[in-house]
């Protein structure tokens, strides 16, 4: 049961939901300048590892670089990599001009400026690895070339049948979901009550990436939109304790903690994220890696192209749609096993791609 990972992060018997730093499992923060001096995007990225290959890790909607921070202190403990996970535009604590442009065209692009910015036009071997929406920017990354050292390829939970099938109940989703929370403690037991990521050591540091301290008045209504979720939603997000949340009635507050995105307004890109990425992730001539929470969630072209053998596969339940934050484990397992091929782990020294 995914409750169990929860024995780790007692304090005095008690769960302990406090806040954790990104300095527990990355080396450093960045923040990268891209574009002309006089109206660059500034892009927030963390980094670990100093040699071997790079993956680069793309965080799905309404997320963070944070969500990998788990992942990357398991994957840096058994292999030699290097790894930089950045915050997409609009979210986290990237800042760019055109906020609002969530075209697959212009974050892919990002991506690619953000790797030239910090590794210059000969970028080690990449591996791009993104989840949920992140996994179809890296899709379309690949699928243009746009990193041509790119090696190989991992999707996790997304799926162009699924997904678009999903896109109608994402409005509810907003609906039902906290605007704020009365702290950021709360925000994280919120997290993991609700299922939005069942393992509480991953929730005490994503969800820094996700919400935000915002000073209020009582003229606040606090009823901004919260951000849109990744388009897999989960059996138990119905999950509402009014003890976490500000409503109007409480609104004399002076600070609350509302999400630090709303990305309703970006509906009219949710098409362009995934409608046709099944047949462009098919169609990378890279070592390709497929991890889903369900099997549920597999579409008719990539199930004909699983059995012709035209990437690999695995499912990893029991776990919400934040696979990598759920089980970073066997995440590192599946990618060490079928991307990365581990020798002497004691040593954490990468052989070779396969």
């Amino acid at each position: 049961m995914w409750e169990e990972s929860f024995d780790t992060d007692e304090v005095g018997g008690k769960l302990d939901y406090s806040p954790v730093s990104w300095r527990e499992y990355f080396d450093q923060m960045e923040d990268v300048n891209v574009g002309p001096s006089d109206s660059r995007d500034v892009f927030r990225i963390y980094k670990a590892g100093s040699d071997g290959p790079l993956l680069v890790l793309l965080h799905g909607g309404g997320h963070s670089a944070l969500s990998w921070a788990v992942f990357t202190t398991a994957i840096a403990s058994r292999v030699t990599c290097r790894v930089l996970a950045m915050d997409l535009r609009g979210h986290g604590d990237t800042l760019v001009r055109q906020s609002d442009d969530f075209s697959t065209q212009t974050m892919s692009s990002d991506v690619a400026n953000v790797i030239q910015a910090c590794y210059g036009e000969t970028p080690p071997p990449i591996v791009l690895i993104g989840h949920g929406v992140g996994g179809a920017i890296a899709v379309h990354t690949a699928s243009n070339t746009l990193l041509p050292t790119t090696v190989g390829l991992v999707a996790i939970d997304v799926v162009e049948g699924s997904a678009m099938e999903a896109l109608h109940s994402i409005q509810n989703f907003l609906k039902g979901r906290p605007k704020s929370f009365k702290s950021m403690d709360h925000a994280i037991e919120w997290s993991v009550k609700s299922g939005q990521i069942r393992n509480l050591e991953s929730a005490r540091v994503s969800m820094v990436g996700q919400i935000k301290r915002c000073e209020v008045d009582e003229a606040d209504t606090l009823e901004q939109a919260s951000p849109v979720p990744d388009v897999v939603v989960e059996r138990n997000e119905e999950f509402y304790d009014q003890s976490y949340v500000n409503d109007k009635e409480n609104t004399a507050s002076e600070v609350v903690y509302k999400w630090r995105i709303d990305l309703s307004k970006s509906e009219k890109y949710w098409d362009g994220w995934f409608r046709g990425t099944s047949n462009l992730f098919l169609a990378c001539n890279l070592h390709k890696l497929l991890l889903l929470a369900g099997i549920d969630r597999l579409d008719r072209d990539l199930t004909i192209g699983q059995m012709q053998g035209k990437f690999m596969m695995q499912v990893l339940p029991p776990c919400g749609h934040a696979v990598q934050e759920d089980k970073p484990d066997k995440v590192r397992q599946q990618l060490s096993t079928h991307l990365l091929r581990e020798t002497e782990p004691e040593k954490r020294k990468l052989q070779t791609f396969i």
